[in-house]
C-alpha cells in the first residue's frame, strides 16, 4: 500500500502510546526480564528506543537548522547509550523513555512544509527528505512494543500500517541475499522475495506476515507442511 506524511504521524503517536502503556508500572526486575529480542532485555529495548527518539531529534534539529546533524556519532557511542540506559534505575529508565518520545514530537510539530522537505542521512547512511523521519519512528514503536513481550501483539497494531511494514520489508530484503519466499494474506496482497532456490509459498494473517518479515517467529509454515524458511536480519 501507499502510506501518506499523515499515516506515519499518526502511526508514531500511537505507537509510542503502546511501548508507553506496556513499559507502564515495570520494577527494576521486571525491566530486566527478556524481552522478545534474543539477548536483550526489557531494559536494553526501553533503552534502545529512548536512545533512537534522541537519534531522530537531531535528523529534525538538522531539518530545523540546515546543521547537519548525524543521528549517531558513531556505532559504538550508540552501543555504549543503550549499555548506560539499560542500567538506569526503572523509574528513570521509564522517564527517559517518555521524555524523549515528547520531546521528539513537539520537534516534529515545530517543523514547516519547507523543513519538511530538507534532505538528511539515516543511521544506515541514506539520504531522505526529513518527511521520512515518522515513519522511521512508527516503525521503531510500534514494532518494539511487541519485542516488549508485555501485553502488545502484532495484532494490536493497524492493518494499514502491517501492510505499509511489509511492503517496506519486503523491498529492503528482496535487495538482499536470502530464500525465495512468497508471502500471501488469503484475500488480500501478496509479497515476493526473490531469493535463492525454489521459492517457498507462505501463506497467513497480515499480522504473521509482517512479524515474520521483520524476523519475529510467527509459527508460520510453508504450503509443504515445512517451517517458513529463516530470514535474516531486517535492519
Amino acid at each position: 500500500m501507499s502510506r501518506t506524511f499523515d499515516d506515519a504521524r499518526r502511526w508514531a503517536r500511537l505507537g509510542t502510546e503502546l511501548i508507553l502503556k506496556a513499559a507502564d508500572g515495570l520494577d527494576d526486575g521486571a525491566f530486566a526480564a527478556p524481552s522478545a529480542l534474543p539477548g536483550w532485555s526489557r531494559a536494553h529495548l526501553a533503552a534502545h528506543v529512548a536512545a533512537n527518539a534522541e537519534a531522530l531529534s537531531n535528523l529534525v534539529h538538522w531539518a530545523a537548522t540546515g546543521e547537519p546533524t548525524p543521528m549517531y556519532a558513531s556505532p559504538e557511542e550508540r552501543a555504549a547509550g543503550i549499555e548506560r540506559g539499560r542500567a538506569l534505575p526503572a523509574a528513570e529508565l521509564a522517564a527517559w523513555l517518555g521524555d524523549s518520545a515528547e520531546v521528539l514530537e513537539t520537534e516534529m510539530a515545530a517543523l514547516g512544509e519547507r523543513q519538511w522537505h530538507t534532505p538528511v542521512v539515516t543511521a544506515q547512511g541514506r539520504t531522505v527528505p526529513a518527511t521520512e523521519v515518522p515513519w522511521l519512528r512508527s516503525r521503531e514503536v510500534c514494532v518494539h512494543a511487541v519485542d516488549m513481550a508485555n501485553g502488545v501483539s502484532f495484532a494490536d497494531l493497524p492493518p494499514d500500517f502491517l501492510a505499509a511494514l511489509c511492503d517496506d520489508v519486503a523491498t529492503k530484503r528482496a535487495a538482499a541475499p536470502g530464500p525465495a519466499v512468497i508471502l500471501r494474506e488469503p484475500g488480500g496482497a501478496t509479497w515476493e522475495l526473490p531469493g535463492e532456490g525454489e521459492a517457498a509459498l507462505v501463506d497467513g494473517a497480515l499480522p504473521d506476515l509482517a512479524a515474520y518479515l521483520t524476523g519475529r517467529d510467527a509459527g508460520l509454515l510453508a504450503a509443504d507442511g515445512t517451517p517458513a524458511p529463516t530470514l535474516g536480519a531486517w535492519l
